[in-house]
Parts: C-alpha cells; sequence; structure tokens
C-alpha cells in the first residue's frame, strides 16, 4: 500500500483493501532495481577472484659453466622449475655444443623452450614460462649490412 492509501484509510476516507501480495511483489522488484551498479558488480565479482600471482618466488638462475659436468646442475635448476641463463663463452666449443645438446633434450622432456639470446648465451625456461619474440644475431647483421655498402 501507498503512504496516502494509508493516510486516507486512516481517517476512514477510504476502505481498506486486503494485501494480496502483488504489492509487497512489486516492492521487492523495485528495491532490486534501485541497488546500485556498483554493488551488483561487486556481488557478482566477489567469486572470481583470480590471483595474479600465480608463482611466489620466480627465479631466473645465471651459469657459466666450464666443464660438461655443471650441465646436469643446470637441468636440475629446470626441473625445479627455474629459468635459467647460460653463458658458455668460457667453455670449450666441442663442451659447449655437448652441453646445449644435453640442455636440449632435458627442456624438450620436460615440455619447456630454449632460445638463443646471443653468441654463445641460451636462454632455458621450463613450461610455465613462455618465451616471445626473438633477439635477432648481431653479428650476422652486421656482417650483412657491411657487405651491402
Amino acid at each position: 500500500m501507498s503512504v496516502m492509501n494509508k493516510f486516507l484509510n486512516y481517517f476512514g476516507l477510504q476502505e481498506e483493501t486486503p494485501d494480496t501480495g502483488k504489492e509487497a511483489f512489486d516492492a521487492e522488484e523495485e528495491q532490486e532495481i534501485e541497488t546500485p551498479a556498483f554493488e551488483q558488480r561487486k556481488q557478482i565479482g566477489k567469486h572470481n577472484v583470480v590471483s595474479i600471482h600465480s608463482q611466489k618466488n620466480v627465479r631466473v638462475i645465471l651459469t657459466e659453466p666450464r666443464t660438461y659436468d655443471e650441465a646436469q646442475e643446470i637441468a636440475d635448476h629446470l626441473k625445479s622449475r627455474r629459468s635459467v641463463v647460460i653463458n658458455l663463452q668460457r667453455v670449450r666449443r666441442d663442451h659447449a655444443v655437448r652441453i646445449v645438446d644435453f640442455l636440449s633434450g632435458t627442456v624438450y622432456a620436460l615440455g619447456g623452450h630454449i632460445s638463443k639470446l646471443g653468441p654463445n648465451i641460451f636462454l632455458c625456461t621450463p613450461d610455465s614460462v613462455e618465451i616471445s619474440g626473438t633477439i635477432s644475431d648481431l653479428y650476422a647483421e652486421e656482417a650483412d649490412y657491411s657487405k651491402m655498402r
């Protein structure tokens, strides 16, 4: 009932009509319509909370192996789901090739990725890290550029 109807009923100027429940239903609809949009979004969004920090301690390991035997330590870091940057400039060429072959197999078995960052520098990542983009070989570009002159 509206306020005006209640007022008229109080003074006996109008007959009281029984409450059919329809007015109560209309009042609930009005209350739902009047709920601010930000409160509705708040109610909807409170169940969709997703943490953007999936791993608390993300580490990137920098290594400079001097022998082939250190390749297993690098593989252990990959198994622990850590990214590893490997600088092979201090290793003999034949050992560097063997290390890269070993790490390529390790990365493949773990479902990760391996990328060349520069001359004798590689990045190995586990499957939880995605590598996008490329780094071009500057030395090859400079050689091509000097030939064009």
